[in-house]
């Protein structure tokens, strides 16, 4: 981001945080907090990149959250989501790919701290030490992690999940493809560390690629849950089998911008959810836009 865009971010976050209060305070009052899910994917202090956090800033970041959020694991926050009701600020943390050097200061750091999260790997690069495609293409060929420190983590009560084997846009695959990408990650994985693997994130995870018959293929496998990542909350009453999640981007103004949330986001949100498993409900009314009106915050 450059310096001016953070100054004027940062202007209007601080100018719009007695807004976000009023509103946060409506939102508990009816039960209608959203439970934001993060995913990261590498935290390094070598070859940054956009995938890339900093040490420093991930342990920011982190600190952040715990002073504000209730930090829960995905089933906790499906929960939550299914009862239709949430008064509490919630947040999940999760990783997507499996870069090795998150071993070395995230993973360590968030057991440390009690911090739930779910790991997700994409079996065939972690089984075949195969560096992934996006790296590849950047010029930059990063390890992922082993089996072995799958296993550890496994051992250390960490939710392990599914990422396709190969790092796939599902969007783009035939569906015996899918199926294999699906399915065969779940198997792969639950072969490697003896435990059911019960969360599937989808690589990319934009609309693209979240298909029906990807959700649907997902819920006969016996997935509890499926992460999408186009940045969205997930609201009481909203389908739990989908979980929306945000990236945690690198600048914390970003962040906070996102998960304090910024009323016009959230009246104006456009769900999108391709699988037939929403439950039966009357969708919330969305009372912040009283604080809309009041001039406070203008439309984009």
């Amino acid at each position: 981001m450059s310096p001016l865009k953070h100054l004027l971010l940062s202007a209007y976050y601080a100018a719009t945080l007695p807004v976000r209060r009023r509103a946060a305070a409506d939102r508990a009052a009816r039960g209608m907090e959203p439970v934001s899910v993060l995913f990261y994917h590498r935290v390094a202090d070598k070859t940054p990149n956009d995938w890339t956090m900093p040490t420093a800033t991930f342990a920011a970041q982190i600190l952040w959250l715990k002073e504000r959020f209730e930090i829960v694991d995905l089933a906790e926050a499906q929960r939550r989501i299914a009862a239709g009701r949430n008064s509490r600020p919630t947040a999940c943390i999760t990783f997507d790919d499996g870069y090795a050097e998150n071993m070395e200061f995230a993973v360590p750091l968030l057991l440390r701290e009690q911090v739930p999260f779910t790991y997700f790997v994409s079996t065939n690069h972690v089984f075949a030490s195969r560096p992934f495609p996006h790296d590849v293409a950047a010029g930059v060929s990063l390890a992922p992690n082993s089996v072995s420190q799958l296993r550890e983590l496994a051992a250390k009560g960490v939710e392990m999940g599914a990422h396709t084997r190969n790092h796939v846009h599902l969007g783009a695959v035939s569906h015996e493809q899918m199926v294999d990408e699906i399915v065969g990650s779940k198997h792969d994985l639950e072969r490697a560390l003896e435990r059911e693997v019960s969360y599937f994130a989808v690589p990319y995870g934009l609309p693209a690629d979240l298909s029906t018959a990807a959700f649907q293929i997902a819920y006969n496998a016996g997935y509890h849950g499926v992460c999408s990542a186009y940045g969205d909350y997930n609201l009481p009453g909203d389908d739990p089998f989908h979980l929306r999640r945000v990236h945690a981007d690198c600048e914390l103004v970003r962040l906070k911008n996102w998960l304090t949330v910024d009323p016009r986001k959230l009246c104006h949100r456009v769900d999108f959810n391709p699988g037939d498993f929403r439950r039966d409900f009357a969708p919330p009314v969305c009372l912040d836009a009283v604080i809309l009106s009041s001039g406070l915050v203008q439309h984009e």
